[in-house]
């Protein structure tokens, strides 16, 4: 708007009104013409029905000039935002690395839309200033990218390409399976030989990966998977209750749960005081993202947390890598969780009481 006012004349007021067709205003229409005219000429895209007399609908308008000291920008595509907390710390991951670049972010959430889907590729992918896109996805999963991705630099976050030969993108996504591992390792290294499980929905890849995780690290402990351990919850606090409760009244109960997230953790924590047990007094509780709430238990949660941060961080990196013109070979990318570790976790009560004996 300075450049188009510098060269008419006008005030960057004056060129609002004109480019956004604010009506009722006291502008001649040979003003508007003129604003309209040094627009079209700079590169601005002007809808149809607003371009000047005579102007082009095609030549610059199609790839306008950014101004010297416009910075990138990366499309942040993400088909959910709203409905959990993990999103948001990977886009102010992605945010913050792309600052440091001197990049900016933009973030779009389709809602599994494909025809909002296919209106923001349409729109951003004509930007001079596009680097490039990040196609994230809620959870954890086999994406196919739109068609459109094929001829800009694309890097996917949370999800991945089908598997078999070399990747058409690089992606980031969370190392689930050690997650499983570590956690169920940690409860090991407590001296808990009989540790349950309580796993969200099956068809999930965070489930079936944290799952094998848990059968992985039994494995390694020489401790036999015992399928009467295994509970399958919806990732929410009534199942984390109701598994605990059922897993509790079995003739031989464990000693230690492993709930595959914070929430089902808290059901878990609340069935254990319903039946006059505390952790880890009693039972042992871990459970995994480090939401907010894990904080606030009684006691605080052991658990561990999801590496979205970073993740978006790391998406960032790889992309402007990439969008440098570097040829790079593809790349596959698991990061990490990591251990919180709080006071839910502590020895096997037969354990403890011996040791105070001792």
């Amino acid at each position: 708007m300075t450049d188009i006012a510098t060269q008419a004349g006008v005030s960057q007021s004056t060129v609002s009104l004109v480019l956004n067709a604010m009506t009722g205003t006291k502008l001649s229409n040979e003003t508007r013409q003129k604003v309209l005219r040094i627009a079209d000429e700079l590169g601005y895209r002007l809808p149809e029905g607003r371009k000047p007399a005579g102007a082009s609908t095609t030549g610059r308008a199609a790839s306008p000039t950014p101004p010297r000291d416009a910075r990138r920008l990366i499309l942040y595509l993400v088909d959910e935002i709203s409905t959990s907390p993990h999103p948001v710390v990977s886009v102010d991951g992605a945010k913050d690395e792309a600052w440091s670049q001197g990049t900016l972010v933009a973030v779009f959430a389709t809602r599994s839309n494909a025809g909002i889907e296919s209106a923001v590729l349409t729109s951003m992918l004509a930007n001079p200033l596009l680097a490039g896109v990040i196609y994230s996805t809620i959870f954890t999963r086999q994406a196919v990218a739109p068609a459109a991705l094929g001829s800009v630099p694309t890097v996917l976050l949370n999800c991945y390409v089908p598997e078999g030969g070399e990747p058409h993108f690089s992606s980031v996504v969370p190392s689930e399976v050690v997650g499983g591992t570590t956690a169920t390792e940690y409860l090991i290294q407590a001296g808990h030989k009989r540790i349950a499980f309580i796993n969200g929905e099956p068809w999930m890849d965070a489930a079936k990966d944290r799952l094998k995780g848990y059968r992985r690290a039994l494995a390694s402990a020489d401790i036999a998977f015992d399928e009467a351990l295994v509970r399958e919850g919806d990732w929410q606090v009534a199942t984390g209750f109701d598994c605990t409760l059922s897993l509790m009244q079995a003739a031989n109960p464990p000693t230690a749960i492993f709930c595959a997230n914070d929430l089902m953790a808290v059901g878990c924590l609340e069935a254990l005081q319903q039946l006059g047990l505390r952790a880890p007094t009693d039972v042992s509780v871990i459970g995994y993202d480090d939401q907010e709430i894990s904080r606030h238990t009684h006691p605080p949660l052991t658990t561990l947390v999801l590496p979205n941060y970073e993740m978006g961080r790391l998406a960032v990196e790889l992309l402007l890598d990439e969008a440098d013109g570097t040829p790079h070979r593809k790349r596959r990318i698991k990061v990490d969780v990591q251990l919180v570790e709080r006071g839910t976790v502590g020895p096997p009560r037969a354990h403890a009481l011996a040791l105070r004996k001792g």
